[in-house]
């Protein structure tokens, strides 16, 4: 397997990542093109007030409560979102949550907070358990996806509330596949469509798909209700805009993290199964089988994700990302498999023989025993030729968001058994 020589990213990424002849990703080239050339953000700012001004005036003659809608689920993005657009730009948010089922203690307090904080609106709808099961355990095994609904509601059951309250802007935050995988540049000013959602977030299937399949006995209509997207005549009356906020400032999840514990109290992990991260997903007490789900599938995970970020911002070495990588990601089985497994009704080894035919043949392999095994990983290529020529100056330590400043006293905070884990 091919990998960056700056980043830890291999080339069987989706969509596949391409090196130039330095054996630089894309991913990385997009971001030194973000990091390097002259960006007027007071430029980028001003559009987006002028922006917001125009929906502002749109909700007043409508004499509407809100001028915009924020997706939330109650994590760092969600906090710095309305962060921005409540007390920075003096917008009057509607926030819409979907309830994916899987949520953990600190996360519903991170959501609470959010509402007190602010002292916004909110509207959330809550998937029940049952319904959860039988969409986690489907998309298991087509996907390899136990949260697919959790992306399919929050990037639906919003539009559904814009539609209603005929609120014709949304705001989101990152577009984090774009900058992840340098499939856009800040000069491309990305807005959210149904069709990168449809391809993206919905893994390709949509409600109809669900119901039409011969071998799906147990989801009904009903279930699906929060993921059909209004009509496109619908869209189109209502002029419905979706707009990243990574377009109008410069986007570093760190910073933005360290602000919303300083100014509103946002809580963190202690610690983590699969990640060196406390900060993300903190709300998704399945976020460490998600993880590992994704290793299975493709012999990386979300610590890849997180690493290469990382090092792209100067705050990581290499060597230090693999080190991450091999701690938290290679060959690790979290214990919060065992809490997924009881919630589905499935044993350990129905779980992974659901998702053997989404293995990534590049990748993986049986061996003479009929066990899977991986054929090479990042830590085969710490010493790689053009490593140095490729390195990044590191300008700032990442893990200033380990201090005892950024940690929760809270407990308990690692989700690893079904006690943390709250529906409603």
């Amino acid at each position: 397997m091919k990998y960056c020589k700056r980043c830890c990213y291999p080339q069987n990424t989706r969509p596949p990542m391409t090196f130039d002849e330095k054996g630089v990703c894309n991913g990385c080239k997009a971001s030194e093109q973000r990091r390097n050339q002259p960006v007027n953000w007071d430029e980028k700012e001003n559009e987006l007030k002028i922006i917001l001004e125009h929906y502002k005036e749109i909700a007043k003659k409508s004499d509407s409560a809100y001028d915009c809608i924020i997706p939330i689920s109650g994590g760092k993005d969600s906090h710095y979102q309305v962060h921005l657009m409540k007390n920075v730009f003096k917008m009057n948010p509607l926030l819409v949550a979907y309830n994916h089922s899987f949520n953990t203690k600190v996360g519903i307090r991170n959501l609470n907070n959010i509402v007190e904080e602010f002292g916004c609106d909110l509207i959330r709808f809550s998937t029940n358990p049952k319904t959860a099961r039988k969409l986690s355990k489907y998309m298991l095994k087509k996907v390899g996806d136990i949260t697919w609904h959790y992306h399919a509601g929050i990037m639906t059951f919003p539009i559904q509330v814009a539609v209603n309250y005929k609120i014709p802007l949304m705001i989101w935050g990152e577009h984090g596949e774009g900058f992840l995988y340098g499939m856009h540049n800040l000069e491309d000013k990305v807005e959210f469509t149904k069709k990168h959602r449809q391809e993206h977030l919905m893994r390709g299937f949509e409600p109809e798909d669900i119901l039409d399949d011969p071998k799906n006995t147990e989801i009904t209509k009903t279930d699906l209700a929060p993921f059909y997207y209004p009509p496109d005549e619908e869209i189109a009356q209502l002029g419905l805009r979706g707009i990243y906020m990574s377009n109008y400032f410069p986007w570093d999840e760190v910073e933005h993290t360290k602000l919303m514990i300083d100014k509103y109290g946002f809580e963190t992990f202690q610690n983590r199964e699969t990640s060196f991260n406390l900060y993300s997903k903190v709300e998704d007490f399945f976020q460490d089988t998600h993880n590992y789900l994704k290793y299975l599938k493709f012999g990386y995970g979300r610590v890849t994700d997180q690493v290469s970020t990382e090092i792209r911002n100067q705050r990581m070495t290499r060597e230090e990302g693999i080190e991450y990588i091999k701690k938290y990601e290679h060959n690790i089985v979290p214990n919060n498999l065992k809490a997924f497994c009881e919630f589905a009704g499935l044993s350990k080894e129905e779980f992974l023989e659901n998702i053997e035919h989404l293995r990534d043949m590049s990748m993986w392999k049986k061996n003479g025993n009929n066990e899977w095994e991986i054929m090479d990983w990042i830590g085969n290529h710490i010493t790689d030729e053009g490593i140095e020529e490729s390195r990044l100056l590191i300008k700032e330590k990442w893990d200033s968001l380990k201090s005892k400043k950024y940690l929760s006293p809270r407990k308990p905070l690692q989700p690893d058994n079904g006690e943390d884990m709250v529906f409603l």
